[in-house]
């Protein structure tokens, strides 16, 4: 079991790709809640700073910085608050981070409204058991760059370094989706 949720119904989006957040924007003013929507971690920032929502929708990888800096602010003006992370970059080092700073769930794009819906209106989190579905060794190597890249908090020459590879592909590699 999982906390209370809020009675509020207070939603923030952050998301940087106008369709997209267009369309959720809808979705969820249809599912009865309250929506400010957002493009970047600035706005975002500002929008909890002026009233911290009950609920938060935001992109990991927005055009201005990371979205985990608005769901840190987040969980420190309002404890209750239950934040979703998006991103076509999913890996289990960024997860991880995000929960840890305060995320109530963490969900790889494409994600459709209803997914969204119900991650955040979760009394209870299930997740597939890993033996079901095995990582390739492409993933696997792309989860221990994540991994060693957020703990350098995200300094691309630091986290070439310690991998012994050139900034460069570094670069590259990152900004690449996650291998299935």
């Amino acid at each position: 079991m999982i906390g209370e949720l809020p009675q509020e119904r207070s939603l923030l989006i952050v998301e940087d790709d106008k369709p997209f957040l267009g369309r959720l924007t809808r979705a969820m003013e249809a599912r009865g809640f309250l929506v400010t929507a957002v493009e970047s971690v600035e706005e975002g920032l500002a929008a909890v700073e002026a009233a911290p929502p009950a609920f938060a929708i935001i992109d990991m990888r927005l055009g201005d910085g990371n979205g985990i800096d608005v769901i840190s602010k987040l969980k420190v003006k309002r404890p209750d608050a239950r934040g979703i992370i998006l991103t076509g970059y999913g890996n289990i080092a960024t997860a991880v981070t995000a929960v840890k700073l305060g995320a109530f769930d963490y969900l790889a794009k494409p994600a459709d409204a209803d997914e969204i819906y119900h991650a955040l209106m979760a009394t209870k989190i299930d997740k597939p058991d890993a033996v079901d579905n095995p990582m390739s060794a492409d993933r696997v190597r792309w989860e221990h760059i994540q991994r060693v890249y957020e703990s350098c908090e995200r300094n691309v020459s630091e986290t070439a370094r310690r991998l012994n590879m050139h900034r460069r592909t570094l670069q590259r590699i990152l900004a690449k989706r996650a291998p299935r």
